[in-house]
């Protein structure tokens, strides 16, 4: 927000130091960022934050200015002049879209004579880098600088009808506005009509057909409320910012609107003539009244460390502009408090906590001392946030490092992989530019919520790979935007990971990261057939019958969406069955001291028996004395074992908990294991 100190002066005396003046306003909240000379004047540069609205004009800088210093705040009162017939009669005004423009007020002027400003109005407009346009319009900027609520003036006899409707635009309609640019309209902007066109674009820009020029000499004054949202979403997808829509964007004060336009109509009798016609429109929602809050004044010293006496605190509240309502401030156990009612303009004060960050940065936090005694209780950290802890160093022990990539992808990514939904994605009305389109060559528009954290991952993959940057193992931890008819979108936190090192070794990482989370869990493979991946070597991973999610090699298909050469697998996994079997306190289990017996076990089955399927059945046959099983090797040998057929070696370890395990006892468990695998999928062992 730039500051005219010469304006600021019109509404509270100036007579301190202008170094002072900037670090007591820095300290309360408004950062100064510099100031220089702008002829007569001295331009003030303030960090406004989003909450306060109200600081976005002159008067709430110089209200803050005043509580401050003790000073006196001078705001004008305008009373313009009105003269017959009402307006009532001349115009009309329609809200066809409630949801966008909440409240519309509209005045008419009519025989002014439009030419250049005065130069006081002229320097204050120059000192805030404020373009000069004509008296007229450079009124509006004015007011707009001055109480933060905008305005816009129409040319009254170019306005079609004699009405002005406020919907939402019709099918391809578009608009020309006063930057003599047209704009394609889309649903959910906020359009000012009149009974034939779109005239304007509420809360950002006026249109070029009803713009005043030198020949104007009636005009409609419009002041309104519109919708925060609304007004930030077209800015956004136009690509069209203006001061309007940078304090629409922060909520206006809805009842200083009133204010607004008599101060603007008085301004235009003042310096343009003309005569204000009878009456106000005034439609849609009136200010809705703010709920009273209660603050604890022991509060006061909890949270700041520091007491302030009750009187004081109540004296900078009722400075502020809050009304008190009340005041508690008894000798007996009963615990103090004021309870206040907040002003329009403070729509970011809500709550207590709210009411004691006011006391304190006006009185000031440079009075509260450093060992000032605050009670802190520390934080205590969730098993989500824990097991997170613990995925993320197993991973970076493995190699992995991690990637942040966008949220949003393109159409043709997200249709190469989305394995937890089958419904369409979330599209956004504001596409991403930059550095993804410029990296990326035919991949179209940018603008879908990604499905699955893999697609982007292997962008990041292809980036490092044009780098000829070696060794690129890369990990994500994020969420996925997975649509939800009934209601919000589901937002999933998913692992995924990319890798150049082969199926059987990401496969190992996966399986090191469970046994990380929960030793006596195992993973379970099943086929699956997902264009994105080879199928050869690619699985469905799950856990107790829950899906886990997805691991493999990237087939040709994949190579050819995403332009890489160099092999590489992905997997991706559902964080919150990774939680769900994490143990917290991990429990150690007593080593047997007994020694163990190896036995190898060389099967022939047909190709279609996996992998997963005879460890599962090793598992269920060996009983209490299986210590571990593992895979050797797969061959293949056509001329002695028969067309689709294939060896697999595997060697099982059997160990005893009570005693040394006899031979005997480790050929009864072989044999078992040899029958069930028979019988379950036809496996002949090879002596």
């Amino acid at each position: 927000m730039l500051v005219s100190k010469n304006w600021l002066t019109q509404y509270v005396d100036l007579d301190m130091p202008h170094d002072e003046l900037v670090h007591r306003l820095t300290m309360s909240g408004l950062n100064h960022e510099g100031s220089q000379p702008v002829g007569a004047d001295q331009c003030i540069d303030l960090e406004v934050t989003s909450n306060r609205a109200d600081c976005l004009g002159h008067l709430g800088v110089a209200r803050e200015i005043a509580v401050l210093f003790d000073g006196d705040f001078r705001r004008p009162d305008p009373q313009p002049a009105t003269a017959s017939p009402s307006i009532g009669g001349l115009f009309s005004v329609d809200i066809a879209a409630p949801e966008l423009c909440y409240r519309f007020t509209a005045r008419l002027i009519r025989g002014i004579q439009v030419g250049p400003s005065p130069n006081w109005l002229a320097d204050r407009l120059t000192t805030a880098q404020i373009g000069l346009v004509n008296n007229l319009v450079d009124i509006s900027n004015y007011v707009m600088l001055e109480c933060g609520q905008p305005l816009h003036t129409f040319d009254y006899d170019k306005l079609r009808g004699q009405k002005i409707i406020v919907r939402e635009p019709r099918a391809g309609e578009q608009l020309t506005a006063i930057d003599h640019r047209t704009y394609p309209l889309s649903a959910g902007m906020c359009v000012i009509a009149d009974a034939e066109r779109a005239v304007g674009l509420g809360g950002v820009m006026g249109g070029a057909d009803t713009e005043v020029s030198e020949s104007t000499s009636n005009v409609l004054i419009e002041a309104a409320h519109f919708n925060p949202i609304a007004i930030r979403n077209t800015a956004r997808t136009l690509n069209l910012h203006s001061p309007a829509s940078f304090r629409f964007e922060r909520t206006i004060d809805s009842a200083q609107i009133d204010w607004a336009s008599r101060r603007c109509c008085e301004l235009i009798l003042e310096l343009c003539g003309g005569q204000l016609v009878e009456g106000v429109i005034d439609v849609g929602t009136a200010p809705v009244a703010r709920p009273s809050i209660s603050l604890r004044l022991p509060q006061i010293q909890r949270l700041l460390g520091i007491d302030i006496p009750p009187e004081n605190s109540a004296s900078i509240l009722a400075a502020l502009g809050f009304e008190i309502v009340s005041k508690n401030f008894p000798t007996t156990t009963e615990v103090p408090s004021i309870v206040v009612i907040p002003p329009s303009w403070r729509q970011d004060v809500t709550r207590e906590v709210d009411l004691i960050e006011e006391v304190g940065r006006i009185h000031g936090y440079d009075k509260v001392p450093d060992n000032a005694k605050v009670p802190m209780v520390a934080t205590v950290r969730s098993p989500f946030e824990r097991f997170v802890d613990v995925i993320r160093r197993c991973m970076t022990a493995a190699g992995f490092d991690e990637a942040m990539m966008a949220s949003l992808v393109p159409e043709k990514w997200s249709e190469a992989f989305s394995p937890w939904t089958d419904s369409p994605p979330l599209q956004s009305h504001q596409p991403m530019l930059g550095v993804l389109e410029k990296a990326s060559q035919n991949i179209g528009q940018v603008n879908l919520l990604r499905r699955s954290l893999i697609p982007s991952l292997l962008e990041a993959f292809r980036i490092n790979e044009y780098k000829q940057n070696e060794h690129i193992d890369l990990f994500e931890f994020a969420k996925v935007y997975l649509p939800n008819p009934k209601g919000l979108p589901d937002e999933p936190w998913k692992l995924a990971l990319v890798s150049e090192r082969g199926y059987f070794a990401i496969k190992g990482v996966v399986e090191s990261l469970v046994h990380q989370l929960n030793p006596r869990i195992k993973i379970a493979a099943r086929p699956c057939d997902v264009p994105l991946l080879d199928i050869t070597q690619s699985a469905e991973l799950a856990i107790d019958g829950q899906r886990l999610g997805w691991i493999g090699m990237v087939s040709e298909h994949g190579h050819q969406v995403f332009g890489f050469r160099r092999p590489a697998t992905v997997a991706e996994l559902d964080v919150a069955v990774l939680t769900s079997i994490g143990v917290e306190i991990p429990k150690h289990r007593e080593i047997s001291p007994f020694p163990a017996i190896t036995r190898d076990f060389n099967f022939v089955v047909d190709e279609s028996v996996r992998w997963s399927a005879i460890e599962s059945t090793v598992a269920a046959n060996a009983g209490e004395l299986l210590e571990s099983v593992t895979y050797k090797e797969t061959f293949r040998n056509a001329d002695k074992d028969g067309a689709h057929k294939k060896r697999i070696l595997l060697s099982v370890v059997l160990r005893s908990n009570r005693d040394t395990l006899t031979g005997s006892e480790a050929d009864q468990v072989c044999e078992k294991i040899v029958r069930a695998c028979g019988n379950e999928h036809a496996a002949q062992l090879l002596q």
